[in-house]
Formats: structure tokens, sequence, C-alpha cells
């Protein structure tokens, strides 16, 4: 099911249509579903929180509404069955997101991080994860995977816990992840282009799982 979100998603974010361009990607309507999934929001908000101009937000409900993944109404937009549905089940892999504190890896004055369920088989190097939270703005990204009982960060540490344990202690308390569990932090200037960096970087992964 995640992977039909990504797929919609892209599907209506490189859809054509008359005027400029679109000023936004399938990362600007995954973060408008998150906001809808939490309450009913209206365009100025979602302008003000997805940082981008009110005419590309109208665009994006537009497509959304299209595709059937919200609805409006006098109160704002709130995800639809179909929305709430592939919503929930992008939330099964893509689980738990929290601010942390500073972490060794990353040199940023903010930094995020999210728990990606399951996908841990499908790391490599952790480059793509970098290079997308790089291409967002952010200063880097460290992927980590808990495997054996352990967190791992390839080609840089088989034991983060040993290496690193600071950070490693507070991932732990925070995400509570399981075996083949993946964490990724993003670092990054604000917390915004932190937490932008971090959900560009679990994209990758959701093609995989």
């Amino acid at each position: 099911m995640s992977l039909k979100l990504k797929q919609l998603l892209e599907k209506i974010a490189k859809e054509k249509a008359p005027g400029p361009a679109p000023t936004f990607s399938a990362l600007h309507l995954l973060h408008t579903m998150e906001l809808v999934a939490e309450k009913h929001i209206g365009r100025t908000k979602l302008s003000e929180e997805l940082k981008i101009g009110e005419g590309a937000v109208r665009t994006i409900i537009a497509r959304l509404k299209e595709a059937g993944l919200i609805s409006i109404s006098k109160t704002g937009c709130s995800l639809t069955v179909k929305g709430r549905k592939l919503w929930d089940e992008y939330r099964k892999i893509v689980d738990k997101k929290f601010e942390i504190g500073k972490c060794e890896l990353i040199n940023a004055k903010h930094n995020f991080a999210v728990l990606i369920k399951n996908c841990g088989h499908k790391v490599k190097t952790g480059m793509e994860q970098r290079d997308a939270a790089v291409k967002i703005g952010a200063k880097g990204a460290v992927t980590i995977v808990f495997k054996y009982g352990r967190f791992m960060v390839p080609s840089v540490s088989d034991d983060f816990s040993r290496d690193y344990p600071a950070t490693a202690k507070q991932i732990s308390k925070l995400l509570q992840p399981e075996e083949n569990d993946v964490i990724i932090i993003s670092g990054a200037d604000t917390l915004d282009l932190a937490r932008q960096g971090v959900m560009a970087a679990a994209w990758t992964l959701i093609d995989d799982c």
C-alpha cells in the first residue's frame, strides 16, 4: 500500500497542466496528507506549513481531491476513506518521527529522526538517503540499521551504540526499533529543513519495502 501511495503522489506531482510548471514535489503532497490527517486544515494554513505559495497549494488541493485522497468542506481539507487507508498503510512503515538533540555524525543545529519499519535489508551504503536529504537543503543524513540486536551504520560503524553511545541511547529510547528496522537522522540549520530532509531520505526506501 505504501508503494501505491508513493506511485500515486509522484504521478500527481508530474501531471502537466496549463500555465507554469508546478513548484511542488511528491514530498509536498505527502506533507499535505500528513497535515490533513492530523486535523481539518485550510489553504492559508497549508501554505504556511508547506512554505509555498497559495497558488501552488490550490493546485495541490485540486489534484489530491481529483485523485480521491482529500475532500473539502467549510472547515477545511480532510482525508477521504481512500486517503486515510493509504495514509495509514504508509504510517505502518514510516512509523515514528522525533526531534532529537546533537548527533555526533552530523554537524547541524537541528536534528530529526524517523523510524522505518522492516527495511534494513534494503539499505546499501546510506548514500542514497544522505543525497536525498542534502538535495532538500539538509546538511546530511545518517542511516542506521537495527540488526542482530544492535545499531549499525553501513560503511561507518558495526556497533553504533559502542561508537556513538549518546545518540544511540537517545534514539533507542525514543524510537524503540525492532529487528531490521531503519532509523534515519537528518540535520539542518532549521528544524523544518531537518524534518524535510529526513522525510526525503525515508522516501528513497519506500519502493523497496
